[in-house]
Parts: structure tokens; C-alpha cells; sequence
């Protein structure tokens, strides 16, 4: 059994952002089971997730446009 203070460090610190990262890869991809989801949600911060998500978001857009241009200036 952990304690609450065991569980409260496990929501914070350099393995959470890394948690977090996986859960929003997952959630784009849509393959994660829901009990896992469930468990990494359990465990992890909303606001790290939203962080990560928009930050996610925002890099597979840049990724995509960088994309188009790249194809269109190589024609």
C-alpha cells in the first residue's frame, strides 16, 4: 500500500511530463486501452496534460506545414 505522499510525488517532477507525453501520444494515435488511460489519468495532472497536449498539438502542426512546404518546394 502506498501512502498519500508516495502517490502526491509520483504526480510531480520530470517522470510526470514524461507520462503525460506518452498519454497524449496514445490519446492522439486512439489505440490506448481504457483502463490504461484510466490508470496514467489517476496518476498525472490535468494541467500537465493540457500543457503537453497543446504543446503536442502545436509541434505536429508545425511538423505538417514544414511538411507541405518541403514537398511543394522540392516539385
Amino acid at each position: 500500500m502506498t501512502s498519500p505522499a508516495t502517490h502526491e510525488k509520483s504526480a510531480s517532477g520530470p517522470g510526470a511530463w514524461l507520462r503525460s507525453f506518452r498519454a497524449v501520444a496514445w490519446a492522439f494515435l486512439g489505440i490506448r486501452k481504457g483502463s490504461e488511460s484510466q490508470h496514467d489519468f489517476s496518476q498525472i495532472k490535468p494541467v500537465t496534460v493540457v500543457v503537453v497536449g497543446i504543446s503536442s498539438a502545436l509541434l505536429l502542426v508545425l511538423f505538417l506545414v514544414g511538411l507541405v512546404n518541403w514537398v511543394i518546394a522540392a516539385q
